[in-house]
């Protein structure tokens, strides 16, 4: 009894490590209006700029994402904490649109490093029996940390003073804080190698975890892009076609969907995995319609409510996704295999939000939000469809 309950401990403080870590890669959301006005760069730059973050977290999952199978969970997310701590000074010290470029970027390298490595330290640290918890404790870090970087930044901003250095300097006291508890916190993969005998391992999976990886990935992506684009196109639309000029009120409509996201990977454990995946995909579409709606006929309920059931949405899928895809991997390459859905992910949220600033000076952003609505609705069908036809089977 006492060994799960300090298992229980370590599992929820190597939570609230990889929380304060996702916090950080949302803080600019509610603040890059401030930026614009401060450098002078236009949507296409903010969506961009959004985007380096993501191929930032691509590359480090593509060239390590196996890394802490190798070295040790703790060197990685230490290493993680590092380059969010240099991130938090670029933003301090920015003067220019090159910092948030490097920032960004260093956020990117930072999460990359944290969402396989992170995940399975969570994992691991649980009791053994509580698989299905330790899970959600994973998804939930790692959304919730979402969520709270722009409701933090937009209130800070807002009642606070300084809006675009106090964020970053909280984040960094609370990064240093992190790094306590990840040196305090055991080390949990018993045969740790060099840094030397680690190797680049191309895209793959192993082949029982095929079945299970195509369908978890399609609805991953579908999830990740709606994300991905109400996070770097809703405050400006917030502010330009609804007047909505409070920070505080705009880091709380992006952070809904965070937090929705948590609701609905609560939900998972009543639905069913198998059920959960396709159901997500449904709650994506009503979503991704609600959010046309808030464009078309500049309604601030709607894109609430699309904040509410596409969280909902994606939190069903990106649980489910996550553990079906941990439960089909063997011993010694869940890090591994998880970063390779997390590679799907971050393509999510990365192609179409560029593919929506590029189509905003043509269309405008009414425009563009439509056409991408499109797209990703087609997407969601098609891969509810396969869902209902290949769902993912359940372990008894």
């Amino acid at each position: 009894m006492d060994g799960d309950l300090r298992g229980w401990r370590q599992c929820l403080l190597g939570g609230a490590v990889f929380a304060v870590c996702m916090t950080g890669t949302t803080l600019p959301t509610p603040l890059y209006g401030l930026y614009q006005d401060e450098f002078g760069f236009s949507e296409l730059t903010v969506t961009v700029v959004y985007a380096v973050y993501a191929f930032g977290v691509i590359g480090v999952l593509l060239l390590a994402g196996n890394l802490s199978d190798t070295v040790g969970r703790r060197p990685v997310l230490l290493s993680g904490l590092g380059f969010a701590a240099a991130s938090a000074v670029c933003f301090l010290c920015a003067d220019g649109l090159g910092w948030l470029y490097a920032g960004r970027l260093l956020s990117g390298l930072s999460a990359g490093l944290f969402t396989g490595a992170a995940t399975a330290y969570v994992m691991d640290l649980a009791p053994r029996e509580g698989g299905a918890r330790a899970t959600f404790v994973a998804t939930a870090a790692n959304m919730g940390g979402l969520g709270c970087g722009p409701l933090l930044a937009g209130v800070l901003a807002q009642y606070a003073g300084r809006p675009l250095l106090l964020p970053f300097a909280v984040h960094l006291a609370l990064v240093a804080g992190s790094v306590a508890v990840v040196l305090w916190l055991p080390e949990t993969v018993r045969e740790r190698q060099p840094l030397s005998s680690a190797r680049t391992q191309r895209p793959g999976l192993p082949s029982q975890v095929r079945p299970v990886f195509v369908p978890a990935a399609i609805a991953s992506f579908v999830g990740f892009a709606l994300f991905g684009v109400f996070t770097s196109v809703s405050p400006a639309f917030l502010t330009e076609a609804l007047n909505v000029h409070n920070h505080a009120a705009t880091g709380l409509i992006v952070a809904l969907a965070f937090f929705a996201s948590t609701a609905g990977q609560l939900a998972v454990g009543t639905v069913g995995l198998r059920r959960s995946l396709p159901l997500g995909c449904v709650a994506l579409l009503f979503g991704l319609a609600l959010l046309a709606g808030a464009l078309r006929w500049d309604l601030l309920p709607l894109i609430v409510l699309s904040a509410l059931v596409g969280g909902c949405g994606q939190g069903l899928t990106f649980r489910a996704a996550l553990s079906a895809v941990a439960e089909a991997s063997p011993e010694g390459r869940h890090a591994a295999v998880i970063s390779t859905l997390f590679v799907v992910a971050y393509t999510g949220i990365s192609v179409p939000v560029i593919g929506v600033g590029v189509l905003v000076g043509p269309l405008g952003l009414e425009g563009a939000g439509l056409a991408f609505i499109a797209c990703m609705a087609v997407l969601a069908s098609v891969a509810a469809v396969y869902l209902v036809r290949r769902p993912v089977r359940e372990k008894a």
